[in-house]
């Protein structure tokens, strides 16, 4: 087990990070929201334990969207409508989500109830001072960043969104929290912030936090948390990332690894498509060939990997194995064009454990591969100067065994979810 220092603010950012491409690709809702967070923690005079536990749901809150394309459209559309009650989906998935998972449960409560109204009719049955006060003040932030015009200075939104907030005192939005937010935003640096690109030193200035000790098993927790967020997107890989991780750590084992290696390349298998949040749920469900564009967008997920999990202190080996695993040998593949002088041992593994899991799961255009086909598909790689031969032999040597680890994770059962896909 390795015990590492990190900054606790600079994980849950580094989070919010996925969750925020998860919305459109681009989008700093998360971090906005957390910002205007802020400011009305301070103005409200909550004690510093009681605010960092607000910014760290505040960056968290739209966790129950993160798999669902169609809605995280919803929830960042100000224009929506439909049935009133669908905003509450994805603040229910994401207390299911985490009301159990030991790093995050003490935000579960916060994000069940980040959209009810303060008059009533929530399905919580919950009003006024009954809401946690601080879903009521992400429900306000949540509201004015999803409102703003980006095409816009943010300035000149200023007096619509105080207008907006204003029309809704006592009815939607906490009067004492309105009255808060009307006060701390008449200053131009309250807007400012949140087009700043060093959201990390805000965030620190405002949760005030150093490094904090993180084993292994508690990393192992969050990655298995993004792990069901990822693999929820397709019902053709409900358990992908799993076994990924299970027949890379075989692997891995086989070439020699060490306990504390082991554990690393557990973690990178659960992380190694987190950039695959940012992929629309119709491209991964597409029963027929991807067009030019939609293969460009798949693409680009390792890029998202590397560049999300490598801004996490000491997470350097983790970010490489998880995010090189389309890199080839022959430095053709995907993102950074890498060859056989830069990559890895672990990185290779990783390349060979997502290919062969590919290949023995059913997909959306075709039915998982008989061993004859794998072992042909994969021997041509190899023959290509594409993946290891090695680890390949390795894999192939024990190819039951490496089956059944995909076989076995066809068993676990994800944690329920309010929507149906």
């Amino acid at each position: 087990m390795i015990l590492f220092s990190i900054s606790p603010v600079n994980l849950m950012h580094t989070l919010a990070m996925a969750l925020d491409l998860a919305v459109d690709g681009v989008s700093l809702h998360q971090k906005r929201v957390a910002i205007m967070c802020g400011y009305i923690a301070e103005k409200m005079g909550l004690k510093p334990q009681e605010e960092q536990a607000l910014l760290s749901a505040a960056l968290m809150h739209d966790i129950g969207a993160a798999s669902f394309s169609d809605e995280r459209k919803k929830i960042s559309n100000p224009h929506y409508v439909g049935p009133p009650q669908d905003i509450f989906v994805h603040a229910e998935n994401g207390y299911i989500l985490l009301k159990d998972s030991e790093p995050f449960s003490f935000i579960a409560e916060t994000i069940r109830h980040h959209h009810d109204k303060w008059s009533g009719g929530n399905p919580s049955g919950l009003s006024g001072d009954q809401i946690p006060l601080h879903s009521r003040i992400i429900h306000l932030t949540d509201r004015v960043e999803i409102n703003l015009d980006k095409n816009k200075h943010i300035l000149s939104c200023r007096a619509d969104m105080k207008k907006l907030i204003q029309a809704n005192q006592g009815r939607i939005f906490d009067p004492m929290v309105v009255d808060a937010f009307l006060d701390c935003s008449d200053k131009e640096s309250f807007w400012l912030d949140l087009n700043l690109p060093d959201y990390v030193n805000i965030f620190k200035y405002r949760m005030n936090l150093g490094g904090a000790p993180y084993t292994t098993p508690d990393l192992v927790k969050i990655a298995e948390l993004f792990a069901t967020l990822i693999d929820r997107m397709s019902r053709f890989t409900a358990t992908h990332s799993r076994s990924v991780s299970g027949v890379a750590v075989f692997l891995a084992r086989m070439s020699g690894f060490s306990d504390s290696e082991l554990e690393l390349m557990k973690i990178s298998g659960l992380l190694h498509d987190l950039g695959k949040l940012s992929i629309p749920n119709e491209i991964l469900e597409k029963p027929g060939p991807l067009d030019a564009n939609e293969l460009l967008t798949v693409r680009q997920h390792t890029f998202f990997t590397y560049r999300i999990l490598s801004q996490i202190e000491h997470m350097e080996t983790v970010a490489s194995w998880a995010a090189w695993h389309h890199e080839t040998l022959d430095g053709l593949g995907y993102p950074f064009r890498l060859n056989a002088m830069d990559l890895t041992i672990g990185a290779r593994i990783m390349a060979v454990a997502d290919i062969f899991v590919a290949l023995t799961e059913n997909r959306p255009y075709r039915q998982k591969l008989p061993q004859d086909v794998v072992e042909k598909i994969m021997g041509n790689m190899v023959n290509n100067h594409k993946i290891a031969g090695n680890i390949v032999t390795n894999l192939l040597s024990n190819y039951h065994q490496a089956e059944e680890i995909v076989l076995s994770q066809e068993n676990w059962t994800q944690p329920a979810t309010v929507i149906k896909v």
